[in-house]
């Protein structure tokens, strides 16, 4: 059963214990449910980990009655990078799928997201809405202009997503200032079937709960997926632009970040 949204509150993680907890929910989504891997992988401990972890703020989100559970109430997890913090490391995560070039010499101020995961009993209602609470907070406090991260299609056969990646190409691909790139190496064309034959309706319920929450809020896409072996997915990734929101996606999201 879905908690109540009153037991849900969002932090930044604080102390090495926060992080191994997020490091577990990323592990139960996306090693043991989707069957991601890598060289950080602790499958003895059960953490999803990498080496960009320790330059991360991780925000998490925690079922206050749960706070007994192994992962001390973490249910849901956003991993957020500003720009200045990936000064540290060299570059963003994302840079190992996409030339983000065009982004970071636009001058603003730049947030990215990733690891997005809840727990599966907490899908489908209020919980990834109070992520976002305390993600819009976030943003408003660091005064961010641009958001971008990858999110993911589970699977490496883009055939599978051709209704997904298609309709997401022709009706939100981005402008051409923030239209970042799929790196060569894998690069994947989402143009696969063309507009006049995509049954529209059926590509969109097909395509992943985030990447819809992204779009609502007036989101883009860059051109070409990435497919992502060791990951086990395809990836697009997604760009949201503050100031191209309308007033009413404003609205929505600032309220958000006050509640």
């Amino acid at each position: 059963m879905q908690s109540q949204p009153s037991s849900l509150v969002t932090r930044l993680a604080k102390t090495p214990d926060d992080l191994m907890a997020a490091q577990r929910v990323r592990y139960e989504v996306f090693v043991k449910e989707i069957g991601s891997s890598g060289p950080d992988v602790d499958h003895d401990q059960r953490l999803e980990r990498d080496q960009f972890d320790p330059y991360f703020d991780h925000l998490l989100l925690i079922d206050s009655d749960a706070s007994t559970d192994v992962m001390g109430g973490v249910v849901g997890v956003y991993r957020l990078l500003r720009q200045e913090q990936s000064k540290k490391i060299g570059q963003f995560y994302s840079e190992d799928e996409y030339d983000l070039s065009i982004l970071k010499t636009s001058g603003r101020k730049l947030l990215e997201l990733g690891r997005s995961c809840l727990l599966p009993e907490y899908r489908g209602g209020a919980a990834m809405y109070v992520l976002w609470n305390g993600l819009a907070d976030y943003v408003l406090r660091h005064e961010i202009e641009i958001l971008f991260g990858v999110a993911s299609f589970h699977g490496v056969d883009p055939v599978k997503f051709a209704g997904p990646l298609s309709l997401l190409h022709h009706r939100h691909l981005a402008p051409h200032d923030l239209r970042v790139r799929a790196n060569e190496d894998a690069f994947q064309a989402m143009d696969l079937i063309d507009m006049p034959d995509l049954d529209a309706k059926a590509a969109m319920l097909a395509t992943p709960a985030l990447i819809k929450a992204y779009l609502r809020l007036g989101g883009f896409v860059g051109e070409g997926a990435f497919i992502d072996k060791a990951f086990n997915t395809t990836d697009v990734c997604l760009i949201m632009d503050t100031e191209r929101m309308n007033a009413r996606q404003r609205s929505i999201y600032e309220k958000a970040g006050r509640v």
